[in-house]
């Protein structure tokens, strides 16, 4: 079956993202004008749930349906609280200010897995990035109501779309390296340790480093119901353009589909069978499909 991409809404100017199912509506994230803009599908409408989130870029909901992201502009990872206010969940690793955190993913012991590159665009050309590394980090329940963060990749240079396997035995990471052209971006797979860490990575896709054709790789994911890869990726620049990848989780290609936008940066399922893919990009686009796959998520 192909693809046929909608355009919900014209394009908003600079980046939408983190686009994630609530049940009934969708939400997304217009990382410049630091808001959450909500979808509703029965009415068609779009309207905005929350300002002042600070250039915030990833959503996750945890298995309870907390919601957290990725303050960008604050440099932490936070929990949008149901009455409006903002929890802090971590703002520094190793005694030091995170970088600009950018997706996470959130496992059924409510563990926060989160990629942390720098993206200066995201912040005041004041701040200055202390940390000599850019990692996944994962931030630990302590039972108390506060987290411990460490850091969990140690092979990493701008890891971006993270994702956490069905059977929470697989950390899913788009390394995907947009300064040094001579790396590879690469789709990896991490196995999860009982105790956090993580083990060697085993690289399920390549999508090569010629300096000539440089091809963006993988910006953000999300799983179908059968533990399938749902990936954006792609840009005008090089490569096969933009588009949405299909990876089995040994990383087989099943399935590839264009979409006319430069760079698609984040995908989810959703709709009342979830089998609606739902794309925001670099422009602002918000875009629906409707598939022949069923999506997954931890929620609801």
């Amino acid at each position: 079956m192909s693809w046929r991409f909608e355009l919900v809404e014209k394009p908003y100017g600079g980046v939408t993202e983190g686009p994630i199912w609530d049940g009934s509506s969708l939400l997304f994230t217009h990382i410049p004008s630091s808001r959450i803009m909500s979808y509703d599908l029965e009415f068609e409408e779009i309207s905005e749930v929350r300002t002042g989130t600070n250039h915030t870029n990833g959503l996750a909901y945890d298995s309870e349906g907390n919601l957290y992201g990725c303050c960008s502009g604050g440099r932490a990872i936070v929990k949008f609280n149901d009455d409006g206010s903002t929890t802090t969940i971590a703002d520094v690793v190793d005694g030091q200010k995170l970088n600009t955190p950018n997706d996470l993913a959130v496992d059924r012991k409510g563990r926060i897995w989160f990629t942390n590159p720098w993206n200066a665009g995201n912040i005041d050309a004041s701040e200055v990035e202390e940390l000599d590394n850019r990692s996944v980090l994962m931030s630990e329940p302590n039972g108390d109501g506060a987290y411990t963060t460490t850091r969990v990749t140690f092979d990493t240079t701008m890891p971006n779309g993270v994702l956490v396997s069905r059977d929470q035995k697989t950390l899913y990471v788009a390394e995907s390296n947009s300064e040094r052209l001579d790396i590879d971006r690469e789709l990896r797979a991490y196995p999860i340790n009982d105790d956090g860490t993580l083990g060697d990575y085993c690289t399920l896709h390549t999508f090569g480093s010629d300096k000539g054709s440089v091809h963006r790789g993988i910006d953000g994911m999300c799983l179908d119901a059968d533990g399938n890869i749902v990936a954006t990726a792609g840009w005008e620049s090089a490569g096969p353009g933009p588009m949405i990848y299909v990876f089995s989780p040994d990383g087989r290609i099943l399935e590839t589909h264009p979409i006319s936008c430069n760079r698609p940066t984040n995908c989810c399922f959703g709709g009342p069978d979830m089998t609606t893919l739902f794309v925001t990009s670099t422009d602002g686009h918000f875009y629906r499909a409707e598939t022949d796959r069923v999506g997954w998520a931890i929620y609801p």
